[in-house]
């Protein structure tokens, strides 16, 4: 009897088959949309103090390995054998004495911004009111700016407010709770990543040998060793920036006379993170603060002072902490961004960067190997 799987007929109408099967599987997909986002969810809030865990590990391997390599060099067998455990608790500790000198020092300062600005509100309140006034008076382009309509809008909101919201608000205090209950994981899972970090490599190696080429293996582990160096030089570079960008800023306020100079350097220094949008962001900011509690004239000059800055540290400190890392152009930086955070928000957009630039090399490397293709092709008739 012939084998009916291995006639001519069923191989030709296995095509049509497969088709149909996607064409099915789709229709139920689209149908059940609901279920898989539902279920996709579901598994993010499961997975995700993990997934956050292992930034964290990540983080903290770089000041772990500095550490164990210094504890290499010690004579001392107890040490030397124990050295990843004894990093991992040295790191620790020096992060739990900087966010006790962050408590010290830096959130008393914060807290004595804020309370000043609520203090000197009022007078803030009329400065806004005399810079619309101000506004309207240009008459640029035919705008308009009617605080009366804005201060109904605010009443409007204040006075929707209803016992739902009291349910939200609730909702939320359950939410942090489950927050820190999540943040508790991820910190203990970070430190068993870190003391179990060479056996998860090597365990990965493993599985990417087995079931890949030799080839292709190759290729795996040496565009994985170029992102993982490319985000530890992205963070050690945007730390270091960040650090002396916040720094020279919160100078610069104080001598400007802005009384929360502390606040805003730190601002500065934070969104540094995000490249090109976030010292935007921020300087406009400082702007804004600075002219509407100390004047027009004031912001004015913060502005000339954040610009010549901005450009000092984009041209001359960047370059340097970077040392042509990531030879990627403004247009595409800029879009890498824009993508990186409609995919993953703020953490997409400080992603964006050492990902593309990875991204750019394979596509360099493709274009490459399809070029010497080519040449090789018409070179062989000739010969």
């Amino acid at each position: 009897m012939p084998n009916v799987f291995k006639s001519e007929k069923l191989k030709s109408l296995l095509p049509y088959l497969i088709i149909a099967v996607a064409v099915v599987v789709a229709y139920k997909a689209i149908n059940e949309l609901t279920f898989f986002a539902n279920a996709v969810n579901k598994t993010w809030r499961i997975i995700s103090p993990f997934f956050y865990g292992f930034l964290l590990a990540y983080i903290i391997n770089m000041p772990c390995n500095g550490i164990q390599r210094l504890l290499e060099k010690t004579k001392a067998k107890w040490v030397v054998k124990r050295k990843r455990a004894l990093s991992i608790i040295l790191v620790f500790i020096i992060i739990a004495l900087l966010f006790s000198l962050v408590l010290n020092l830096v959130v008393p300062a914060v807290y004595g911004s804020v309370s000043y600005f609520i203090a000197n509100f009022s007078s803030y309140y009329e400065s806004a009111l005399k810079f619309v006034d101000y506004v309207n008076s240009l008459d640029l382009f035919g705008i308009h700016i009617s605080a009366e309509s804005i201060l109904e809008q605010l009443r409007e909101m204040v006075q929707g407010f209803s016992l739902d919201d009291v349910s939200t608000s609730i909702k939320a205090i359950a939410g942090v709770s489950a927050a820190v209950f999540r943040g508790f994981l991820t910190f203990i899972s970070s430190i068993y990543i870190l003391h179990e970090k060479d056996k998860c490599k090597a365990y990965i190696c493993r599985m990417l040998s087995a079931f890949l080429s030799s080839r292709t293996y190759g290729a795996v582990i040496r565009y994985i060793a170029k992102l993982n160096k490319n985000f530890k030089q992205y963070i050690y570079t945007q730390t270091i920036d960040g650090c002396m960008l916040g720094a020279i800023v919160t100078v610069e306020l104080y001598i400007l006379g802005s009384p929360y100079f502390l606040l805003l350097g730190i601002m500065l220094g934070i969104v540094n993170y995000i490249p090109y949008f976030g010292s935007i962001i921020g300087s406009l900011v400082a702007i804004s603060v600075v002219a509407f509690t100390q004047g027009i004239m004031a912001g004015l000059i913060t502005a000339a002072v954040l610009l010549v800055t901005q450009q000092i540290d984009a041209n001359v400190i960047q370059p340097r902490l970077m040392g042509g890392s990531f030879s990627l152009s403004p247009f595409l930086i800029i879009v890498s961004i824009t993508v990186g955070g409609a995919f993953a928000g703020v953490l997409g957009m400080i992603a964006a960067i050492p990902i593309v630039s990875v991204l750019k090399d394979m596509l360099e490397s493709i274009i490459a190997h399809f070029e010497r293709q080519k040449s090789d092709d018409a070179e062989g008739p000739q010969s």
